[in-house]
């Protein structure tokens, strides 16, 4: 029976025009698109030192810019583009959302105030036309993968981060040093408006349902959002994946944010050098971490779906020892291998989360559920990573001085057991919740 339905999923898809060729090709130019979301997005963190010296800003002013301010807009603009994104044309809205972010990036270059990137629109449309790019992609992708590939396509749609640190990294440290930060936010919002471009003109619109073998329900009405939070809020398997990544991101989020600054000010390392380390490390390491997690997630868990939150549980968890090595480091170079497990770490929990988010939801409520998942996730992890760790930096600046903000990352790496916490506590209900999903689907 189960050879017949994925066989009739398969003839659908090929029907709609998802032959596998075409299927990879969508999920490369998705990543793509997802990468110029994270150069847009992280840009900033290699940037926080030499903006700190001109503006002439406090560790608490560089965590508001770097979190609470992107965040905000961010996470809870995302409800309603992904309730849009839900009853329209998805890959229009992506093009849209990168068109907005990648433009408003060249104009943080402009600003020459704190009050200016902090609140006016160039800071905020980055965040404002990010939150319509990826609950939108989750959706196509699931439209595109059924649900036993689907971890490891999440997976590499998520490399997307990787990549978008290497290069964002790398540029802009190279460029900052060179040419000052200011050009840094030029050179890398322009490559997204090419991107936009790619999207609106070789992808189509998947039909909802299609890799489920679902198509009757993906033309039915869209819920409202109170029903698509209720289902998902009801599911304590969800709940606890929603804060195990929200802590991960946390500890991700500081980590990669603040990196930089404590490279300089406790190593006196370069621009370019950190740019450079940390484009190698993060780019490779992160991005294999992201892959294989997502990879093992759909093996494992074709012979038991917990094995999805129990591999991310293993790996958020081991972080916890490499960060306080890290940070207690007083070498560079041995600092710089240490790190190489947090970075593998690093968003390893992103890919099973959104595929798990999307198992608990109906075909018509993906975007929605992937951005509630995210408003949780970046309201906590992004929102107050940062600015956590500025806010400590600077209470512990009489004590410590210039290596306070090394012991703010180190109070901050409780966070990676935490989250590992949660993991395995949602593997308690994952099963009973996704059967529950499934019925609310067919009434």
């Amino acid at each position: 029976m189960t050879d017949q339905v994925s066989g009739d999923v398969v003839v659908r898809a090929r029907d709609a025009g998802m032959t596998p060729a075409y299927r990879n090709y969508a999920l490369i130019v998705l990543m793509f698109a997802y990468t110029a979301n994270y150069v847009d997005r992280q840009i900033l963190s290699i940037l926080l030192q030499p903006i700190k010296l001109e503006l002439g800003l406090s560790d608490t002013q560089l965590g508001f810019l770097s979190g609470i301010t992107f965040a905000l807009f961010y996470a809870t603009l995302g409800i309603p583009i992904a309730m849009w994104a839900d009853r329209g044309n998805r890959r229009n809205i992506i093009t849209l959302a990168l068109t907005i972010f990648s433009g408003m990036t060249v104009v943080c270059g402009f600003v020459t105030s704190f009050a200016q990137l902090a609140l006016a629109l160039a800071r905020i449309g980055v965040g404002v036309g990010e939150a319509g790019s990826s609950p939108p992609a989750h959706s196509m992708i699931s439209d595109m993968f059924p649900p036993e590939k689907r971890a490891a396509a999440m997976g590499v749609y998520s490399l997307g981060i990787n990549i978008g640190i290497l290069i964002g990294f790398l540029v802009g440290g190279w460029v900052s040093e060179w040419y000052g930060w200011r050009a840094a936010f030029y050179i890398v919002g322009v490559p997204g408006l090419l991107i936009a471009l790619l999207v609106r003109f070789t992808l189509k619109e998947p039909v909802r349902g299609t890799a489920d073998g679902l198509t009757a329900e993906g033309a039915g009405a869209a819920p409202g959002i109170g029903e698509v939070f209720r289902l998902l809020w009801a599911q304590r398997s969800f709940r606890h994946i929603a804060f195990g990544s929200a802590l991960a991101a946390m500890g991700g989020y500081a980590g990669v944010t603040w990196l930089p600054a404590f490279l300089v000010r406790s190593f006196a390392m370069t621009p370019g050098e950190i740019g450079t380390a940390l484009a190698l490390i993060i780019g490779f390491a992160g991005g294999l971490g992201t892959w294989a997690t997502g990879y093992f997630a759909d093996r494992l868990g074709k012979r038991d779906v917990r094995w999805n939150v129990w591999v991310v549980a293993i790996v958020v968890g081991l972080s916890f020892p490499f960060s306080v090595a890290l940070y207690l480091s007083d070498a560079k170079m041995a600092a710089l291998a240490i790190f190489v497990y947090p970075a593998f770490a690093g968003a390893a929990y992103v890919a099973p989360s959104l595929a798990m988010t999307q198992a608990l939801v109906t075909v018509r409520m993906r975007a929605a559920a992937s951005a509630v998942l995210f408003l949780v996730l970046n309201l906590i992890g992004m929102g107050l990573g940062p600015q956590l760790a500025g806010l400590l930096s600077d209470l512990y600046s009489e004590a410590y001085g210039q290596e306070s903000l090394r012991y703010a990352l180190l109070t901050i790496s409780v966070v990676w057991i935490w989250s590992a916490f949660h993991y395995v506590l949602a593997a308690r209900t994952l099963k009973d919740d996704i059967e529950r999903a499934r019925l609310h689907g067919l009434r």
